[in-house]
This record gives C-alpha cells, structure tokens and sequence, in this order.
C-alpha cells in the first residue's frame, strides 16, 4: 500500500460517535456517524451498553475509512476524543464489566451526595481549606475541588458503585478492578488488554485527580471509601499508546492521542496561548479559557483543568459550563415548534422581540437546585412559535452573557478572540447576540466538529503527519466572524425579564 495519507479523529460524544478522516491539509476526506443509545433502567439512571458502545466505534472508523476511499494501511495514526465523566469498572484478569458505563448526566448517587453535604466533616475541611487560603494567599489551598458534592461528579458515582456492587468491591480487595472513562476502556480493548491507560485531560475531567499535585485524590479516595489501586496510569495527551490489535482493522493503527472532548475542541479551534477562549455549543454549553502554566480555582462557577501535556508542555484552563442548549432546542423540535433546526435562526429574526415571553432551561438537574424546573413564562394569547422558539434561543445568549462576566471578572489574565464551535455555532441569531451583549468578536470555523479535529490534530503532532503547532495554526479554516453590531444596553429590558423569569423557576 502507498505511504500514510491520512488521520483518523474519533469522536465518542453524547449523542452521536463521529469519525472523520483528514488529510495533511486538515480536510475531511471520509465521514462516518452512528447514534449513542442511552439506556434508562430508572428514573434518574443514565447508562451506555459498553458492547454496543464498541461496535458503534469501530463501525463508524470502518466507514470513514471506507468513504474516504482508503486502505486502513494508509491510516498515519488515530486520536479518540471522549465525552467526559462517563465511566465504567471491570475486571482485571477476566476484562468482564461490573456495570453499563455510568453516564456524565446519571444522578443515581443523589442521595448520597445529599448525605456528603450536610455532612459536619466536610464543613470542617471548608474551614481549615478558607483559613490556609487567607494567610497563605495560595490559590492551591481554596477549597478543594471536591468541596460540594454534586450528582455529576465521577467520584460520587464511582462511591456508589462500591457501596452498592458487591463483585467491583471484592476485585478492589483483591487488586483486580480496573476504573476506566471512555477512553482508557476503549484503549484496553482495541489493544486487547494490553494498554491500561488515560491521559491528563480526561483525569483532570474526572474530579478525582488533582490538577495541581497532578496525581490522583487519596484524600478525596479516603473520604469516600474508593480503593486507590484501580485507577490507570496517566500519560501524555499527544502520546503513542501503542497499536490497535490487527485483527481488529486487518493492520495494526497507532493510537497516538487520547483527549477529553471539551479539550480536544480547544486544540481543534487551535486556543494555543493564554487568553484564548473557546465556546462549545452542544448538548451542553462550555466556555474554555487558556490559562497557561496557572491554574485558577473558583469558588463557583469556574474550575481548573489540565487541557493537555505533550512532553514537558502542561496547559491548564479554566471551564465554565451551561446546561441544556441543544437538549432544549431539540426538545422544541421534538414537540413540533419546527421541523428543521436551520428554521430557528430566521424564526427568531422574524419578529423584533419575544413580546416578554421568557424560556428558563432546567431539564438537567441543577448542581444548585435540584428542583429547578424547565418552563416558559409570560405566555399571551399573542404569542406564537416564533417568540417561543426565540424566547429559547434568547436563554442561550443571556446565559452566555452571565457567564462570560463571571470569566471576565475571576480570570485575571487579557482575554483574546472568542472561537465557537458545536452544532448550536451554526445558529446566526446565537452568535450574534451573544456577539453583541459581551461586545466582543467571536469566530465560527469552516468545521463545527472540533472534537474529532483536535483529537487528530495531537495524533498527527505524535505520529509526526504534522510537525508543530505554528503548521496547524495555517490549516485553520474561519467561515463566519461575527462582531457586535447592538449595543448590549438594548437588550437590558429583556435581559432583566429574563432573570426575573429565572428567580421564578428556582426551588
């Protein structure tokens, strides 16, 4: 076969396993997509059928590869980007799964979490953690990331799984359980048991291990009762993990980065230097800020992560995060409000304001409020689909805004261009009020899958396909820029209805 052409970006995201194959000028040369099925075994519980899951992975690899018109041989090497805080535990000499993995959105452990923060031990770490953070000044001191326990944090699940599944516990006291996000569990098996690994961003992801000692919680570990023998060894994001098992592709591939998706859409949208922000809208929203070789912790709101290491190269960011954007836009498409999302944008430029009708998302459990409730308010006989579907889209942009102040004002560094990305980047009425209420420029790429770009950008640096960051910098490809055009006092009025509405919802 002809020499290496191309690489393959593998993206294990909620909804949907993307791959794509890119050739050396970063174009996609072949597509495959395959749907994620959630399972729902009760209320509350959100799992994923590691064996569908699998073959799901290598389906869409298989018809990227096939649409590209390729031989795997001309593969230079494969990246894996995945949804993060998705877990699973197995056994170690048998490799037989415990459980379904435990989704990122899955609030099983709900009563144990309640249990964690009423807790007197926890008050009492908050205190020595406020105390050592005021005369030290050192930010490594403020409470740690753990301090309130919530639903989605990997660690509270991972508790219950040992409180809860007896042969996960009895392999834990044997040594014989292995822990694993997406990532590591695809690694174990597309290397047929003989990689057990992850790398810093998808551990930084996870909670459980401390972006700043860069090792995993045995504090964390101890309070909850978590055997600290059944975590992977951490490597490089831009790393050779070894080769995928021939029989599986019929030739060897190299598996040369593995990386957190919100991360990897940082690599992708090429957020090399501090300062640089990027804004993912998806099912969730995630605004990332490079902060460098400095981490910076928040009470709220913001928290630190690792967003790669390649060699002696550690870059941290800072994440924001919103939930339900495109879980509510689909839900409105689910309910007939329109058949196709691209209608969305001119509905909402249709009409001149949503005539005081207010959406406030809240399909997700709240980390604040559990009882949140998703709903609309200010309806009249006046309204239509279009204030509706505007009213959605306005949430959007208001809770950009709020969030965007929060980094303007807790990350002290000089903030550059704003790049967006995710299927909700393609929404014109989105971007440009966002645009207008934080005043800033914001760039749309030619591809709003940044995931998979990212994941094949840190192969194609580890397989040598590219050679530095300066050549991926030139393959960026910008399709729309779009600039403040209204001043953000003109949106006040609604903005305030908005948080009225908000105040509403709660409790």
């Amino acid at each position: 076969a002809s020499p290496p052409r191309c690489v393959l970006g593998v993206d294990v995201g909620s909804s949907v396993v993307k791959c794509h194959v890119y050739d050396r000028a970063a174009a996609v040369r072949g597509s495959g997509c395959r749907k994620v099925e959630s399972l729902y075994p009760r209320p509350g519980w959100v799992e994923l059928d590691p064996e569908v899951l699998w073959s799901q992975f290598l389906g869409v690899i298989k018809d990227a590869v096939g649409a590209a018109g390729l031989h795997m041989s001309q593969i230079a090497g494969l990246g894996i980007s995945t949804q993060r805080g998705t877990f699973i535990t197995w056994h170690k000499r048998t490799g037989k799964p415990f459980h379904n993995f435990i989704s990122w959105q899955d609030i099983r452990s709900a009563e144990l979490v309640d249990s964690w923060n009423k807790s007197l031990l926890l008050k009492v770490i908050h205190v020595i953690s406020t105390v050592l953070h005021f005369f030290t000044g050192n930010d490594r001191y403020l409470a740690p990331s753990f301090l309130t326990f919530s639903t989605q944090q990997t660690s509270m699940k991972l508790s219950w799984v040992f409180k809860n599944i007896h042969e996960a516990e009895e392999a834990a006291q044997e040594n014989n359980c292995c822990f694993g996000t997406i990532d590591t569990w695809l690694l174990y098996r597309l290397t047929e048991g003989s990689v057990y690994a992850t790398d810093y961003s998808n551990a930084s992801s996870t909670g459980i291990f401390e972006p700043f000692t860069k090792c995993w919680s045995p504090t964390l570990c101890n309070l909850l009762s978590i055997p600290m023998s059944i975590y992977p060894p951490v490597k490089d994001t831009s790393f050779n993990f070894g080769s995928t098992d021939p029989e599986i592709f019929g030739v060897p591939i190299p598996i040369m980065a593995v990386v957190a998706d919100q991360q990897a859409a940082m690599f992708g949208e090429c957020c090399f230097h501090p300062g640089d922000i990027k804004l993912t809208m998806g099912t969730g929203g995630f605004w990332n800020v490079n902060t460098g070789e400095h981490l910076f912790a928040s009470q709220r709101s913001l928290y630190p992560l690792i967003g790669w290491k390649i060699g002696k190269e550690v870059v941290y960011l800072t994440e924001g995060a919103i939930s339900d954007i495109g879980t509510a836009i689909k839900w409105a498409q689910d309910i007939d409000l329109f058949t196709n999302v691209d209608e969305t944008a001119r509905m909402a430029q249709s009409i001149d304001d949503s005539q005081g009708v207010c959406f406030v998302p809240g399909f997700q459990a709240s980390v604040d409020d559990p009882y949140l409730c998703a709903s609309f308010v200010g309806l009249k006989p006046s309204t239509t689909r279009n204030h509706l579907v505007r009213a959605i889209l306005e949430s959007v942009a208001f809770r950009n805004k709020l969030l965007y102040d929060i980094i303007v004002k807790k990350v002290h560094i000089p903030l550059q261009t704003i790049r967006a990305d995710g299927g909700v980047s393609n929404n014109s009425f989105v971007m440009q009020m966002t645009s207008d209420l934080i005043n800033k420029k914001i760039e749309k790429p030619a591809n709003a899958d940044m995931s998979s770009l990212g994941a094949a950008f840190l192969a194609g640096l580890a397989s040598g396909f590219w050679t530095d960051k300066e050549q991926l910098k030139k393959l960026r490809r910008i399709e729309a820029v779009f600039e403040p055009q209204k001043d953000s006092e003109e949106y006040r009025p609604a903005m305030d209805t908005w948080l009225q509405a908000r105040k509403h919802s709660l409790h």
